[in-house]
Parts: structure tokens; sequence; C-alpha cells
């Protein structure tokens, strides 16, 4: 799903909307196109664009040797059949069946030490396991792939922007293709799992704010309802992106104040949410008041691209929220977060898709975001104890 990457003009007009938030800390909420705290910003561990290279290296590198794989007939035919009936390939599931072909099992060698490395990259934890996947790279190669033409192997591109595609075929060499008209041959892609890659960074998300106090376990007890804000509709923008990127992965940042004073950050994975231009109905709740002190929350939705390091990321984030100190009124939080990002990885990763600033207790209906890229329609929704 294609954005735009440069960071976002903030709503400073949104930050402070009653004078008895003039007291509040200034220095955790710089104005419109200000950088962020210098500290803050710098403390961050390592550079989105570092963790982009790393990974596009180990998906470069292993692109090729599946390439090269393929030269044996028989694992070709293995990996056809497996793209051809799922759309996305587990390649270390592939390579350790009883089965398959001598290639695929040599294959397995290089395999397990790039998903070892891509885990390290994006921050996750060692229980994660395979990542790295093989899919078509659009349905209108199915027919030339099942006539038996030779396909290319390529790496997902990290970059929207990328003009051309570097392709390996069976011996190894590589090939240039334009990344904005689709090959009439066949091209295998090799990508991140995102799907189950954003679930990891969700947990180590949730560990990191957690240490910091920024994600407390929910206040409800056993027993008790709680009432929430439930999404029935959603929809983003339509946007162009190169043919060779997947279905996007979108998470939200809901954040507020907590029970106990403290900022509170929920992340909030959205794994419908595929495809711009579509409306999608989800029910899925997004705030559980009982966690808030205030009946205000905001939003920030972002995309998961392949090369987010969650653990830098939810340090990061850490690093500008514990400076805000609850004045007893509610205030936004949208800023802060964007300002947390480093000015470094409104590149490509993490992407910023939109916000929505004070979401209430009792909204029902529409709320378009503040870069006017979505909407949601929401609606209060009281969950039952039991």
């Amino acid at each position: 799903m294609s954005r735009r990457r440069t960071r976002p003009k903030l709503l400073a007009g949104a930050i402070i909307s009653v004078t008895c938030l003039a007291t509040v800390q200034l220095a955790a909420f710089p104005a419109a196109g200000a950088p962020a705290d210098t500290a803050a910003t710098t403390s961050a561990p390592s550079s989105r664009a570092a963790t982009s290279a790393a990974v596009g290296r180990i998906e470069d590198r292993t692109a090729q040797a599946v390439a090269v794989s393929l030269a044996d007939a028989a694992w070709r035919s293995q990996v056809r059949d497996a793209a051809v009936s799922d759309e996305q390939v587990d390649l270390r599931a592939l390579t350790g069946r009883a089965v398959a072909a001598q290639a695929g099992k040599r294959l397995a060698a290089s395999l397990i030490p790039a998903d070892r490395q891509i885990v390290a990259a994006k921050g996750l934890g060692t229980d994660t396991g395979s990542l790295l996947r093989l899919r078509l790279g659009a349905d209108s190669m199915r027919k030339g792939l099942e006539a038996g033409a030779a396909p290319l192997v390529a790496a997902a591109s990290a970059d929207d922007h990328a003009t051309t595609i570097t392709a390996y075929d069976s011996r190894g060499a590589a090939h240039t293709l334009d990344a904005h008209k689709t090959p009439d041959r066949p091209v295998y892609v090799l990508d991140i799992d995102e799907s189950k890659a954003l679930a990891a960074g969700m947990k180590v998300m949730r560990q990191e704010l957690g240490k910091h106090g920024l994600n407390a376990p929910p206040a409800s007890a056993a027993g008790v309802g709680f009432w929430t804000t439930r999404i029935t509709g959603v929809e983003l923008s339509d946007d162009e992106e190169p043919w060779i990127k997947g279905d996007a992965e979108i998470y939200s940042l809901v954040t507020g104040f907590g029970p106990d004073g403290k900022v509170r950050v929920d992340p909030v994975q959205m794994p419908y949410l595929d495809n711009d231009g579509v409306v999608y109905h989800p029910n899925q709740i997004l705030v559980n008041w009982s966690d808030y002190k205030y009946n205000l929350a905001d939003a920030v939705m972002m995309e998961e691209d392949g090369s987010t390091n969650y653990r830098d990321l939810a340090k990061a984030i850490a690093g500008i929220l514990l400076t805000i100190a609850d004045q007893g009124t509610y205030i936004p939080l949208v800023n802060a977060v964007l300002d947390a990002i480093p000015d470094d990885w409104w590149t490509d990763d993490p992407d910023y898709v939109d916000s929505w600033y004070t979401l209430a207790k009792n909204d029902t209906g529409r709320r378009d975001g503040a870069r006017a890229n979505g909407w949601m329609t929401l609606e209060p929704y009281y969950v039952q104890g039991f």
C-alpha cells in the first residue's frame, strides 16, 4: 500500500485547545514541522535505514539462492505446485518435507540463518519462527507458470518509489525489471510474512511499552462488563504501488491516559485491512475505555512494510511519551507519537497512514482521519462480563 513518505504536518491547534492547558510541558509537543526532542530521537538504538538495508540484503541474497535452486527440475516442479495452490509458500516448511527434492533440502541451509537474521534485524523474539515466504508476483503470471515457463526470483522491494527491480534466473544471473509494468514472464517474489511479523511485532511493542509503564495490563475485573468503541466500517484511500508489493499490514497505536494518570499506548493489529479503496466491516474493538482515565483517546494508524524494528520503535515512542504528565484534563497525543519517530524512519517504513484526534467514548458514526487518507465509522459497544 503506497503512502507519501514525508513527515506529516502536525495539527498544532489540536495540541492545546483550552487555556487551562497552558502549563503543559511544551517540550513534549514540538510545533508543526519542528524536530522532535533531540535526546529522545537520538536515543533510538538503530536507524530505520540500517534495518531496511540489512533486511534488503538478506532478502536479495536469499532470492538469488532460491533462483539457483530452481535449476533442479524436480524441485522447480514442487515449488510451482505450491505457488499455484497457495498465496504464500513457507519455504522452510517446503524444504523440510520428506518428499522435498535434494535441491530444496540444500536450500534449507541458507534459509535458516536468513530467517534468524531477519528476526533479529526486526527486533522480534527468538520464538517468531520462519518469516520468509515465496509468492507469485501477479495472478496474470499463473498461466505462464503452469505452462512451464522458467520463472525468475526477486526480493520484494522495500522502496515504493523504485523504478526497477532485480530478479535472478536459475544460473544466478541478474535481470532488471520495470517496477511499474508487470512482466510477462513469471516472477516469484521472496518476501516476509508481514502478517506473522506484525503479530510478533505487536507482542514485542506491548512488552517494551510495558517495561516503561505505558502498557499496563487491562484494569477490567473478572465478571465486570466494560464500554468499548468498536469499528463498524473503515476505508483507506486508493494509491498506486509497484506490482511487486503485497497486501498491506495495518496496525494502530491507541493512546491516552490510564487510570493511574500515566500515558498509555495500546497497539491494535488490523489484519483485515489489505487493500486501499475497499470498505471493511470488522466490528473490531479499538478502545477499551475501562483502561483509560478520560473519555477521550487518540489513534495513529501505521503500516508494516517489511523492515520495521519494533523494539526500537517502541523505545522511541516511550522516550517521548514518558515526558508527558497528566495535567488533570485530556491532552491529545497524536503529535507526540509522530514526533517520537526518528526523522530517518520517514521514508518507507514504518508508514504513517492517518490519525484520529480525540476519539470520544460516545462517538457514533463516521470519523475522517486528520490526513484525509481514511475514515472509520464507530459506535459504543458494551462488553458483558462473565
